[in-house]
């Protein structure tokens, strides 16, 4: 299993909106060829972390990746993919930017050094301390 983490602004589509969806594609069209060849990588079972960004900057649920990429519909030019996800659970306690910049373990997490990319690998070893962190 691979771990992502995907990024979205709360006032367009947040955490309680993908609950209150279900399973279906992911709603932050892509247009950032980094962003499109990461969610080409993934698999049906690998999981990500929802991220609200701008308004709150912080991780707050898990959601599952349900199926491989394909071409998104939205895009004219055949370029991007998406990806269907569902939700799975909120973290007992959200985990902000600001923690994951000072923590030895989450410093270098992409999201932290590459501030301008939608969707993004995380490590293992991230995964679990940010579960740890969010009390899950």
């Amino acid at each position: 299993m691979d771990y992502w983490l995907f990024k979205s602004e709360p006032y367009k589509f947040s955490w309680d909106n993908q609950c209150e969806k279900g399973e279906g594609r992911w709603e932050k069209r892509v247009r950032n060829y980094q962003a499109r060849n990461n969610m080409q990588a993934m698999k049906k079972g690998d999981r990500g972390f929802f991220y609200h960004s701008n308004e709150g900057k912080e991780i707050v649920g898990i959601i599952e990746i349900t199926g491989e990429s394909y071409p998104d519909p939205d895009d004219e030019t055949g370029a991007f993919v998406t990806v269907n996800v569902k939700p799975v659970k909120p973290l007992k306690k959200p985990v902000t930017l600001q923690t994951l910049k000072a923590h030895d373990l989450l410093k270098d997490m992409k999201v932290v050094r590459q501030v301008r990319l939608s969707v993004s690998p995380v490590t293992e070893e991230e995964w679990k301390t940010v579960c740890k962190l969010g009390g899950i």
